[in-house]
């Protein structure tokens, strides 16, 4: 098995066929994809293949450490970045071929009108860890 981090952005990736903002949508087409969501979430752990996932939201700052006995610099936070993480699901399967399976079918959940948004997910493998090197 291996795991993969499937990201939902809220911008900053390709357009989605149907893109319309959410702050656009109505209500019930807010909860219809939560929804979609949830069960495509439960139907993964009744398969062993999802591990955790996340909506996040649009706040948020970039951190960095600045020097020994001196506190960390923040700058942010960003609303008009061009790329935001709307949310994270990370999945355990037994191929890349399966993740892909995965975020396509992720990709359909509802959006405006009730269509398909057909968004991009971003898929990223966890860096596994290196080899052992003995003498």
């Amino acid at each position: 098995m291996a795991k993969y981090l499937l990201l939902k952005h809220y911008r900053g990736a390709p357009a989605a066929i149907n893109d319309v903002p959410m702050d656009r949508w109505t209500q019930e087409e807010i909860s219809d994809h939560v929804q979609y969501m949830n069960d495509f979430a439960a139907r993964l752990e009744e398969s062993g293949e999802f591990v955790d996932g996340q909506a996040l939201a649009p706040e948020g700052a970039w951190v960095r450490y600045d020097g020994e006995g001196r506190p960390p610099v923040t700058d942010g936070p960003f609303a008009e970045t061009k790329d935001l993480i709307a949310g994270w699901m990370v999945i355990d399967v037994d191929s890349y071929e399966r993740a892909v399976e995965l975020a396509g079918e992720l990709s359909a959940a509802p959006g405006a009108g009730g269509k398909p948004i057909h968004e991009w997910l971003e898929v990223r493998p966890f860096l596994s860890a290196p080899p052992t090197i003995t003498e």
